[in-house]
């Protein structure tokens, strides 16, 4: 199995069967009149979300999809068939956006949440919907309507409450591995995590969140350098972001400098997205001998300006994170709290992660139209277009209590 998060897909609902011409036709029964029945309307596409599934892969390889036609009408007044609808499913977290017009039609974030993306054609009526009076051997009828047609973009975006950030081998995948059950692989080399990776930490019973590790960021990330811009967009829905800084590099880099990499890259791939809540977490404090930690920590926040909460952690141990873990959900509860008490707030968080899905998409998309040129440059055939950002990882994802 892949991790794809985005696919193109063509849906074509049915159409509507046509009317029916018919006359009834019986011995020793003169005149009898018209009776040609109605089609049977076209059946219907819709996509529901499940939550078994975490991967657009079958859309990558089976990208047409039709629902059947409605059957046309025959004698004896009989109407035909309605055609059958189709239901398509795709993971919890899927965005369903019109190619053609932009538009968004939909955001599935809950079980069994199902959307009409494709409406069947209408039946046509049969000769006996026309008798009248005046008309006693109706030749009218009329033909069914052809089904709604849509190229759609899927684009599959991790449902999690926290977003983690930082360079790779920051201790991202380590820290949910503390905190969860989740059990992404951990290595000392730079890029271990591929995918997204989800955990779920419960801070007490019937207290929980979910967690969400991206792929690390590099410098030059906002314009197609290394992974984290295929992944970035998983982070639109999280509440709070944790910014998890190495306080001791392997590769002896200064740790102020490298959190301001991340913090240039998050601005330039989404600005909205980048004045989202987020909390510092200076991280491998066991690497750091105990008389210096307390100055290279004020050091960094102090030369970062940082004026929101600080944490320190050791992640591998596991000290400090069930402190951050309980913040974290108290933060979580009070923010849900409030959205429930004002609708407007509600609308203004809805409005702002729509916002940062915005500006993501145009950056992805840009970035991607760059990848092309260049490589139609490099190549020099004007008709290269393949698509630079292949998602056909295995897939990691953890989702586990």
């Amino acid at each position: 199995m892949k991790f794809v998060d985005e696919a193109p897909i063509y849906v074509k609902a049915g159409n509507g069967g046509n009317g029916c011409l018919s006359f009834r036709r019986e011995k020793f029964v003169e005149k009898g009149g018209p009776d040609g029945g109605d089609g049977g309307d076209g059946g219907s596409v819709y996509l529901e979300a499940d939550e078994s599934l975490n991967t657009l892969v079958d859309y990558r390889y089976q990208p047409r999809y039709s629902a059947s036609s409605g059957e046309p009408g025959r004698g004896r007044n009989c109407t035909g068939a309605k055609g059958e609808d189709l239901v398509l499913k795709v993971p919890v977290g899927t965005t369903i956006i019109d190619v053609d017009t932009g538009e968004t039609l939909g955001d599935m974030t809950a079980a069994g949440e199902r959307l009409l993306v494709a409406q069947g054609g209408w039946h046509g009526l049969g000769n006996t919907r026309f008798k009248s009076s005046t008309n006693r051997a109706p030749r009218q009828t009329t033909k069914g309507t052809p089904g709604d047609e849509r190229n759609l973009k899927l684009e599959l975006k991790v449902l999690a409450d926290v977003g983690m950030l930082g360079l790779p081998n920051a201790g991202k995948s380590t820290f949910i591995r503390a905190v969860s059950a989740a059990k992404p692989k951990v290595a000392n080399y730079p890029f271990t995590t591929l995918v997204p990776n989800l955990g779920v930490v419960k801070v007490q019973k019937h207290r929980s969140f979910v967690i969400a590790d991206i792929p690390g960021l590099i410098e030059g990330a906002a314009e197609g350098a290394g992974l984290g811009i295929r992944f970035l967009k998983h982070l639109t829905r999280c509440r709070v972001l944790l910014h998890l800084v190495d306080l001791a590099p392997f590769d002896g880099s200064d740790p102020v400098e490298n959190a301001r990499a991340i913090e240039g890259e998050l601005a330039s791939f989404s600005p909205t997205l980048a004045g989202r809540e987020r909390w510092l977490v200076l991280n491998k404090t066991d690497l750091v001998p105990a008389g210096e930690l307390e100055q290279r920590c004020s050091e960094i926040v102090n030369a970062l300006g940082w004026e929101g909460p600080v944490f320190r952690v050791a992640a591998i141990r596991g000290e400090g994170t069930a402190e951050l873990a309980g913040r974290l959900m108290d933060y979580l509860e009070e923010r849900r709290a409030a959205e429930e008490a004002d609708p407007e707030l509600a609308e203004a968080e809805l409005e702002a992660q729509r916002q940062m899905q915005r500006e993501a998409r145009a950056r992805i998309e840009e970035v991607r139209e760059s990848q092309r040129a260049r490589r139609r440059g490099d190549k020099g055939q004007a008709g290269d277009d393949d698509d630079w950002d292949d998602d056909d990882h295995d897939v990691e994802i953890e989702y586990r209590r």
